[in-house]
């Protein structure tokens, strides 16, 4: 979990309008960058931030443990996430299975090519930053929520199962699955400029495809096994024997360093995803914030630091 969260609740307990000020300005930090991540439209993001800040600071005094803070904040912007204009769909029928985020023969042969110049070389060709939120906002929300929460607010696996209501398993399943359509869907945009909308179609058609192709024959029955394991391997929650079995055959399968590699650095860009503050609307909402939340918790405006 960031540190931020954990600053906010000692700001927020120090009972100096200044302070509290600082720890209000973090919450609506967080609160935007997860709405834009999740929705993607700023008029909502702004929106959210100014609803669910106001509906939270007669909560905040009463609440002293960053993860119960994280629980409460996370849940109340997903459901006004949820309500807003531009509506996250957020239906269960959207499911990724696995075979169809796996690559092909074909796909394979493209990066085994590709490691000559590095994926990272090649990202530095396009805009990445927009380009790894058009991806994210390909998938499924069941998906792209878990893969928010995970890899880009930096919750554990626990927080985020408690957030959603899940049970950490499915949450570790969902996080595979979104991260492999993740990487999927900037490969396309990278090899092509794939709008979101068709880079989304390609996805939920690609078994389709495959079976035409033929590339699922094509595919090594090891590299296939292993494939619903790599985030736990590269999350390092595998028991030892497992571990090692995966490491075994990856060190000994060109294709599979291809792939893992591809897939770090797409888990990479996820984790050092920025959101551009939201500035003016911020600074403005944040006086008023601040005002209200003195006034509930009894504490004169100009009172000073014991």
């Amino acid at each position: 979990m960031r540190a931020r969260l954990n600053d906010a609740i000692t700001l927020l307990h120090s009972g100096d309008p200044e302070r509290i000020g600082e720890a209000l300005a973090l919450l609506q930090g967080t609160v935007f960058a997860f709405s834009m991540k999740v929705c993607g439209h700023r008029e909502d993001a702004e929106d959210t931030m100014q609803e669910v800040l106001l509906r939270s600071l007669p909560h905040l005094r009463r609440i002293d443990n960053p993860r119960a803070l994280a629980v409460w904040l996370y849940k109340v912007t997903r459901n006004r996430c949820w309500r807003s204009r531009h509506k996250v769909a957020h239906s269960r029928a959207e499911m990724l299975s696995l075979d169809e985020l796996m690559p092909g023969y074909e796909e394979l042969q493209r990066l085994l090519r590709d490691r000559s110049t590095g994926p990272e070389e090649r990202a530095l060709r396009v805009e990445e930053t927009q380009l790894l939120h058009k991806a994210v906002l390909t998938l499924p929300a069941p998906y792209r929520i878990v893969l928010v929460l995970h890899d880009m607010e930096e919750l554990d696996t626990e927080l985020v199962a408690q957030i959603l209501n899940l049970h950490p398993g499915t949450v570790r399943v969902r996080l595979h699955r979104a991260r492999l359509g993740v990487r999927k869907a900037m490969a396309q945009l990278l090899d092509g400029a794939v709008p979101p909308r068709l880079a989304e179609r390609t996805m939920a058609h690609a078994g389709k495809r495959r079976k035409k192709r033929g590339d699922g024959a094509a595919r090594d029955p090891q590299c296939k096994a292993i494939f619903a394991n790599l985030s736990e391997y590269l999350d390092r929650r595998l028991a030892p024997p497992a571990c090692e079995q995966i490491r075994r055959h990856i060190e000994a399968c060109p294709a599979c360093v291809a792939f893992l590699t591809d897939l770090s650095v797409a888990i990479n860009r996820c984790r050092h995803f920025k959101v551009p503050e939201c500035g003016q609307v911020q600074a403005r909402l944040g006086s008023l914030l601040v005002e209200e939340y003195l006034r509930l918790a009894g504490i004169p405006p100009q009172a000073a630091e014991a």
